[in-house]
């Protein structure tokens, strides 16, 4: 990683929500933010670049759905077109890392943890795990 890369905004795409969570590179922790909701895999880029604007990202990570061989899956392709149109329209790094089990392991966390995370959304729990696992092993 950078040394220049200080806080993140990650992505948990899908077709109907888009998980999101906002890290940090000095603790290599993050925090779900409330999921945006997209029609075909777009968001309402409004919100997007409101989150732009209000965390000042040094860079985005977005998640890719890879098979346990680490081939493509039927949602990869559109992961990748969601993070090449935040890399045009907003003209910040985008790295991917594989989010294979951050789903399954976000609602694991979420009945664990329900008090501390209420109703933020298993995808942006996973958009935190994905971030963090960019932090501490993806960079």
């Amino acid at each position: 990683m950078a040394d220049s890369i200080r806080v993140v905004l990650g992505f948990d795409y899908g077709t109907k929500r888009i998980g999101v969570a906002v890290g940090n590179a000095i603790t290599a922790t993050a925090s779900p933010l409330p999921v945006l909701k997209a029609m075909d895999g777009a968001p309402k880029w409004k919100q997007v670049t409101l989150l732009i604007a209000d965390w000042k990202p040094d860079a985005l990570v977005v998640g890719l759905p890879l098979h346990d061989d680490g081939s493509d899956s039927h949602s990869t392709k559109g992961a990748r077109r969601f993070g090449n149109r935040l890399n045009g329209r907003y003209n910040l790094p985008v790295f991917w890392t594989n989010e294979r089990l951050s789903s399954h392991q976000a609602g694991l966390t979420q009945k664990e943890d329900n008090k501390i995370y209420g109703d933020v959304g298993l995808d942006s729990l996973a958009a935190k795990l994905i971030v963090e696992s960019w932090l501490r092993d993806g960079q």
